[in-house]
C-alpha cells in the first residue's frame, strides 16, 4: 500500500457534509478517492483499491470508460444544456427508444429523472395521476415492505422499511403501509431464490382487505432487495403479489434502481423472474456513473390514459425537474447501452455470476458471519452483532476492508458485494481473499 501524503488538508475537511456517513468517525479517519480507472480506485495516500461494489451499483464497466466520456465531452460542446419544460433535443427521445429495447414488452413510455430517488418519487405521481385520470382519484395509498429501500426524497422515505432511514424525519408521505420482510431464519445460507416465503405475498390479500383495494394505488417491490443486503425474492412471491394487484387493480412498481440493466445478469430482474411491472424505476447503470441519471418506464395504457386527458394546450402531468433528460446525461446513456449490447455485457455477467456466488458462499466458515444472500452480481454476508451495538461490526469491518485494499458497501451489519459485470475470476479471487484476511482477525 502506499504513503503519498493526504491531498487533503485538515481544515478542509470541515466543510462538506457527507451523506449516509458518521461525519465525525469520518473526519478522524477520512477514506478519500482521488482517481479511477478499470477496476480499482486509488486513494488519496496512493493506495489501489479494489472496487468490489461498482462504486454504489453505478459502474458496472469499469472506470474511465473512454468512449462514453468522449461522448459527454462532444454532446456538451453541442448542446450543453436544454430545457425540460416545453422544450426538448434529440438524444432525450434516442435515449427514451434505446431503453425500450432492454425494458419489458409494452413498457415503452420513458419519464427522465436526475436520480433513483427521484424515479421512485416519480413513480409514485404516475400511479396517482393515472387512478385519477381514470376516476378512481380515491386510490391515494401505497404498498410498501419491511426491509425495503426507496430513495431518500419524502414519497421514498414513506415507502421505506429500513427504520433508521425514517426515524428522523416521521411518515414522509402519508398513506403507506407496509408487508412483512421476506427474510426469514429458515433461508439462512440460501443461494439464489429461497424456496420458502412464497407466502408471505398473502400480506397483500390482508391489506386490501383491511384497507379496501379502491383505496390503494400502487404496490412497490424491489425484486430484489438491495441496500438492506441482497433479498432475492422467495420461489413465487413476486408470481402471486402480480396476481393479487391484477385481481384488484392494483399497480405493481418494480423498484429497479440496483437491480436493473443487467445486476441479474439480465436486462432487468422482471425479465430474469419473468414477472412483469406496470411501472419499472431506473438509475445507477443507465449511464455507468459518468451522469447523474434516472429514468420510469411505464406501459403504454398509463401513459395514454394521463397524457390523453383534458385539452391539448394544457399541461397533462405537473411534474419535472430542471436537469429532466440533461443532454450530457443523456448522451452518456446512450454510449452506456450501446456498450451493453455491443460487448454482450450482461450475457457475460451472467456467466460469471455463478463463479462469483460459489466464491463468496466459501465464507460461511467464517465464525463472524451469521448469513449469506445472493443472486447474479450481487450479494450479501451478515456479520454477528458486536458488543451489543448493531451496526459497529459493519462499521468498522469497511473500514478495515478499505485499509487492506477493497472497497464494499455497508448497511448496519451487512456488507454488500457488487463487482462490475466486466470484472474476471481473478478480480473475484482477490476480493474474496481480502475478506478472509480481514474478517479472520474481526473479533
Amino acid at each position: 500500500m502506499g504513503h503519498a501524503d493526504p491531498i487533503l488538508d485538515v481544515d478542509v475537511m470541515d466543510y462538506q457534509w457527507v451523506p449516509f456517513t458518521p461525519n465525525r468517525d469520518f473526519r478522524k479517519e477520512p477514506k478519500i478517492f482521488v482517481r479511477a480507472e478499470g477496476l480499482y480506485y486509488w486513494s488519496d495516500k496512493g493506495d489501489r483499491i479494489l472496487d468490489g461494489c461498482s462504486g454504489l451499483f453505478c459502474v458496472p464497466l469499469g472506470h474511465g470508460r473512454r468512449e462514453i466520456a468522449d461522448a459527454v465531452h462532444k454532446q456538451l460542446l453541442e448542446l450543453d444544456f436544454a430545457g425540460a419544460f416545453m422544450r426538448s433535443h434529440p438524444k432525450a427521445f434516442q435515449l427514451a427508444k434505446k431503453i425500450t429495447e432492454f425494458t419489458p414488452a409494452g413498457m415503452n413510455r420513458v419519464f427522465f429523472t436526475n436520480s433513483g430517488s427521484e424515479a421512485v418519487d416519480t413513480a409514485m405521481k404516475i400511479a396517482l395521476a393515472y387512478h385519477r385520470a381514470k376516476g378512481e382519484g380515491g386510490r391515494n395509498m401505497f404498498v410498501s415492505r419491511e426491509r425495503a429501500y426507496h430513495g431518500v426524497n419524502m414519497g421514498g422515505v414513506a415507502l421505506s422499511g429500513l427504520v433508521r432511514n425514517r426515524d428522523t424525519f416521521g411518515p414522509g408521505v402519508a398513506g403507506v403501509v407496509h408487508m412483512r420482510s421476506t427474510m426469514l431464519p429458515e433461508n439462512k445460507f440460501v443461494k439464489g431464490q429461497p424456496q420458502k416465503g412464497a407466502e408471505l405475498a398473502e400480506d397483500l390479500t390482508r391489506l386490501v382487505a383491511l384497507h379496501g383495494a379502491q383505496n390503494i394505488a400502487a404496490v412497490f417491490i424491489e425484486p430484489i432487495a438491495g441496500s438492506t443486503g441482497c433479498l432475492p425474492p422467495p420461489v413465487g412471491y413476486l408470481e402471486r403479489v402480480r396476481e393479487i394487484c391484477d385481481a384488484n387493480g392494483i399497480l405493481l412498481v418494480f423498484d429497479e434502481v440496483i437491480n436493473g440493466l443487467g445486476r441479474t445478469g439480465h436486462d432487468f430482474a422482471s425479465k430474469a423472474f419473468n414477472v412483469t411491472p406496470d411501472i419499472l424505476t431506473m438509475a445507477k447503470a443507465l449511464t455507468n456513473g459518468m451522469q447523474p441519471m434516472g429514468a420510469v418506464a411505464v406501459r403504454q395504457h398509463i401513459h395514454d390514459a394521463i397524457v390523453e386527458r383534458g385539452p391539448e394546450h394544457l399541461v397533462e402531468f405537473f411534474h419535472g425537474y430542471t436537469y429532466t433528460a440533461h443532454p450530457a446525461s443523456c448522451a452518456a446513456g446512450l454510449a452506456t447501452l450501446e456498450i451493453y449490447q455491443r460487448e454482450k455485457t450482461f450475457e457475460k455477467a451472467r456467466e460469471l455470476g455463478q463463479y462469483f456466488l460459489d466464491r463468496v458462499f466459501e465464507l460461511k466458515d467464517l465464525p463472524c458471519i451469521s448469513d449469506i444472500r445472493g443472486y447474479g452480481l450481487m450479494a450479501a454476508f451478515d456479520l454477528k452483532v458486536k458488543d451489543g451495538k448493531p451496526g459497529l461490526a459493519g462499521h468498522e469491518a469497511q473500514k478495515r476492508l478499505f485499509d487492506a485494499g477493497l472497497h464494499l458497501k455497508a448497511t448496519g451489519d451487512a456488507i454488500i458485494m457488487a463487482p462490475a459485470y466486466v470484472a474476471e475470476r481473478k478480480h473475484i479471487d482477490e476480493m474474496i481473499s481480502i475478506i478472509r484476511e480481514v474478517l479472520s482477525k474481526q473479533s
